[in-house]
């Protein structure tokens, strides 16, 4: 099964209707909670995913439904929607316009169309497998990074490595020229558009990391888990993204050195 021009579309529908949601309570009350995984979320969160999945329901009924916030719903085409409606909550709700709405079409466990929209800067990446990536409608490209020790790496939060993890992303970053801490999916973003060259991430669920995949290689780049493999929905959360696939196998070198 392919990505068509009706996927295009509903995709395109989706990240406005995501943000028409979110707009309204960025820099204003949001309803913040905790949930039982101490991670926020927010009114914005769960009105955008749920404007996202009325418009799937609706155009698809057979297809699949995986959302950050309200769970799976199952379906039978062998296509799955993958949404999280903020990822970078916490970048949200201090005001910083570094998160975005992730919108996927996973077939068959691969992720094969992407969005990263960022609904206050208006800028949005579209990557479908085998196509260039769009960067607000025009060609995204990666940068190419001759010397990894002239790389530019950036992680979400070092707090969200385990021990093992940890040792091996310090291997790494003793081995670049700088790390940018912070970002969440902008980081990719930023990949895809050449303004970052690395961003290495462990613990990810599917919804975090679905769209990156097609807009990070789309635009040039490579994503991969750190043994080297693909990210499927099978995939564990172990995440890398090069701007340069040259680099890859010094990066997968450096994550081998983990503690014990």
């Amino acid at each position: 099964m392919r990505v068509t021009d009706t996927d295009l579309a509903l995709a395109a529908a989706l990240a406005d209707a995501a943000g028409a949601a979110i707009r309204p309570f960025y820099r204003a009350e949001h309803g913040l909670e905790t949930k039982d995984d101490t991670s926020p979320v927010t009114l914005a969160d769960r009105a955008a995913e749920g404007a996202m999945r009325a418009l799937i329901e609706r155009a698809f009924p057979a297809d699949a439904i995986i959302g950050e916030e309200y769970g799976v719903k199952e379906g039978t085409s062998g296509r799955a929607w993958v949404l999280d409606p903020i990822d970078g909550t916490r970048a949200f709700i201090a005001g910083r316009p570094i998160f975005g709405t992730l919108i996927s079409l996973v077939i068959e466990g691969w992720p094969m169309l992407g969005v990263i929209d960022q609904p206050i800067l208006k800028e949005r990446w579209l990557g479908v497998m085998g196509r260039p990536t769009l960067f607000n409608g025009r060609p995204a490209q990666t940068r190419r990074c001759p010397d990894l020790a002239k790389a530019l790496l950036a992680t979400t939060s070092p707090a969200l490595f385990d021990d093992s993890q940890i040792h091996a992303f310090e291997h790494l970053d003793g081995a670049v020229l700088s790390t940018v801490l912070g970002g969440d999916c902008y980081n990719y973003a930023c990949v895809a558009s050449g303004w970052l060259d690395v961003v290495v991430e462990a613990g990810l669920k599917l919804h975090d990391f679905a769209a990156l995949v097609p807009v990070v290689e789309g635009a040039g780049g490579r994503m991969c888990d750190w043994q080297g493999d693909p990210l499927t929905a099978d995939s564990i959360g172990e995440v890398v993204a090069a701007g340069d696939p040259a680099r890859i196998e010094e990066i997968l070198e450096a994550l081998a050195c983990r503690g014990h």
